[in-house]
């Protein structure tokens, strides 16, 4: 069967100073780990095709399918608060982008897919490790209802990647997102003063993902709130991405780049996972105001476009406009909190006066070590109770909450139980899958994968996937480069 792909690449028709043009790097044996036939059907694509013998030389870039037009994307970045005037796509590549049936345009990009111009000194593989972590963890944050890029499939490449004097079995991602235009896109043509390609980029942008946005000054409002929205999506489900740099902000508000990333077992504010993050800059706690750090950098790089004309006036003005702007985050961020974290105990309609019922039962989960995500469930279930070292410290909490919820209409069991996920990607499991995929056996990562596109359901095939994790767990998580 033919592979077809419907391209109409949007961002190959911008400058070449964009990206470079360039096609992935063949490998030796390339075989399919996995397909996403959902996504595939959903994007209009033939899953049957992809799963070929075509689909699986695409994926690991030894087919470039026509009317692909493969490019590196140009940017620079904030990398824990340090500048990095050039990074870009250092082993990625932008296949093209693809129009769903729905309407929704949507970038094919490949990981691991080999060098390029921007891979500073680098080998641009991924190993096996990375590509199942991203494949598990975006899958369960699109299952679990978070903007996110997505896992179209997964490919081996016949060939080994050495990572800190080892070899490793290497493989290639294909990956799915609204866009992969980061804030570090635009820092890269701010720092060159190259106003053009700014105006340009802008109008790209507004097109592709904020249509209603009229001029720079609304993009950033609409981002600011997109990404607003999204840190309140993690904080809710205990998730902490690891490395929040701004080349790893996308401004479509998605989750992109998972690198060391983790969902905490036992809640901490401070919870650090990131082998990288020696500081804590991106500990779980600080990921809202690292949010408005970026979106400053971002606004920064819109200034010249918001203001009216070149006068000093002028220039205060845009300062003046923009603060405001990425100012609004504080409240649209906590509103969302609030709604989140309010439906996860139960409530119809948090209020603020219910902030010291919810941070209560956070301070208790912090002293007494209580597991994130089986505390929030347990609340429907009856068992949250036990996951307390202290049980008392709950017991002390709980009164002030059943009366809360004896105010307001029957139905917090089903907002729990709509809100708390039962299931998701535990850190020691998916580093099991990983080991045994690295042995040859994807079983684990199959079945995995299988049960975290029903977060909610209570892990019916496998009740132990909702277990607590054992004692020995992992407390350092990897970026794979």
């Amino acid at each position: 069967m033919t592979l077809h792909l419907p391209f109409d690449n949007s961002y190959a028709r911008l400058p070449a100073r964009f990206y470079v043009r360039q096609g992935p790097a063949p490998v030796k044996a390339p075989g399919l780990i996995a397909l996403n036939e959902r996504l595939a059907r959903d994007l209009g694509l033939d899953p049957e095709a992809l799963a070929g013998p075509e689909g699986a030389a695409m994926v690991a870039g030894n087919l470039v399918p026509g009317g692909a037009e493969p490019l590196a994307q140009a940017y620079s970045g904030h990398q824990f608060g340090g500048w990095s005037p050039q990074l870009g796509d250092g082993r990625a590549l932008l296949l093209g982008e693809i129009v769903a049936p729905d309407g929704r345009r949507v970038d094919l990009q490949l990981k691991g897919s080999g060098p390029t111009p921007f891979s500073r000194r680098g080998d641009g593989r991924a190993w096996l490790g990375p590509v199942l972590r991203e494949y598990l963890v975006s899958e369960a944050m699109a299952a679990l209802g978070v903007p996110t890029t997505r896992a179209l499939a997964a490919a081996t490449t016949g060939e080994r990647v050495i990572r800190d004097g080892r070899a490793l079995p290497g493989a290639v991602l294909l990956r799915v997102a609204a866009s992969h235009i980061r804030v570090g896109t635009f820092q890269f043509f701010r720092a060159r003063g190259d106003l053009e390609a700014l105006r340009m980029l802008t109008d790209h942008v507004i097109a592709r993902h904020y249509p209603q946005a009229e001029g720079p000054l609304a993009l950033l409002d609409a981002v600011v709130a997109a990404q607003a929205r999204l840190i309140a999506d993690w904080m809710a489900l205990g998730f902490i991405h690891g490395v929040m740099n701004t080349d790893n902000m996308a401004v479509s508000g998605e989750t992109i780049d998972y690198g060391p990333c983790a969902f905490m077992d036992d809640y901490h504010p401070e919870t650090v996972f990131s082998s990288i993050d020696s500081q804590g800059r991106y500990a779980y706690a600080n990921q809202p105001q690292i949010a408005v750090w970026n979106l400053a950098q971002f606004a920064t790089c819109l200034l010249p476009l918001i203001a009216a004309d070149d006068s000093e006036a002028a220039g205060a003005a845009a300062v003046e406009a923009a603060t405001d702007s990425v100012g609004r985050f504080a409240a649209i961020y906590q509103a969302a909190w609030l709604a989140r974290f309010g439906a996860k105990i139960g409530l119809e309609a948090p209020a603020e006066a219910d902030l010291p019922l919810i941070e209560g039962l956070l301070g208790r989960m912090a002293v007494e070590r209580a597991d994130f995500t089986r505390t929030f469930r347990g609340l429907a279930e009856g068992g949250a109770r036990e996951e307390f070292l202290d049980p008392a410290a709950f017991d002390s909490w709980a009164p002030d909450w059943q009366a809360r919820l004896a105010r307001q209409a029957p139905g917090a069991e089903a907002r729990m139980a709509a809100a708390n996920p039962a299931i998701i990607p535990r850190n020691h499991r998916v580093e099991e899958a990983i080991v045994a995929a690295t042995e040859g056996d994807f079983a684990p990562f199959h079945a995995l994968n299988a049960a975290l596109a029903s977060p909610f359901d209570a892990g019916k095939d496998d009740p132990s996937r909702a277990a607590p994790r054992p004692e020995q767990r992992v407390q350092r998580t990897f970026c794979g480069t």
